[in-house]
């Protein structure tokens, strides 16, 4: 089983760049936003959990989320491996992921974060914003999602370095050119 994680700040392309690794490794994609969704959904006991969390505006706790990957895992026994989206977000969580992938003998085998400046991110988000109506064509708003993903992120691509996990994509240039490059980070992984 192969499992992956992608980083990369609002803007990098990680929901593209997903979308082709998906489709060319036949991954499992593990997006805990959806996953929180779809527990509640289905009333399960981890959903209701963090229904009462989320009604109070409060953070759903990691146990809880962890919880509900792990289910998620169990779901899928006999896939090619998965890619993490959107976790995890601090050291915390890392180590309980990795807790728990270690528990179920599927680490992580690599964790790629896409490189992009913060001039190429500001462009992207504004055209984004302009095409879409997302709320992040405003330059005050882009600066502020930019500095508070380096400032939560940066001790998780910490942790995963000296866990030698960590490899860095350029993510500027073509989306062909930068789907090249993480494949072939993802078949020396592989190796």
């Amino acid at each position: 089983m192969f499992n992956l994680v992608l980083f990369g700040p609002p803007g990098s392309g990680k929901g593209t760049q997903s979308s082709k690794i998906l489709e060319k490794y036949s991954l499992v994609h593990i997006s805990t936003g959806d996953i929180l969704r779809i527990e509640q959904a289905k009333e399960s006991p981890l959903g209701i959990e963090a229904k009462k969390f989320m009604d109070q505006g409060m953070l759903v706790p990691d146990e809880v989320v962890i919880g509900m990957i792990s289910s998620k895992l169990d779901e899928n026994p006999n896939v090619a491996g998965f890619i993490f989206d959107g976790f995890p977000r601090t050291v915390a969580q890392a180590q309980a992921l990795d807790n728990l992938l270690d528990f179920k003998n599927n680490p992580i085998n690599v964790v790629l974060s896409l490189l992009v400046t913060e001039e190429e991110l500001k462009t992207r988000l504004i055209s984004r914003g302009e095409s879409s109506g997302r709320p992040d064509d405003n330059e005050e708003v882009i600066m502020k999602r930019i500095k508070e993903y380096h400032a939560k992120t940066s001790p998780v691509a910490d942790y995963y370095k000296s866990k030698n996990k960590l490899v860095e994509v350029k993510g500027e240039g073509t989306v062909d050119t930068i789907f090249d490059s993480l494949c072939d980070e993802i078949d020396n992984a592989q190796e």
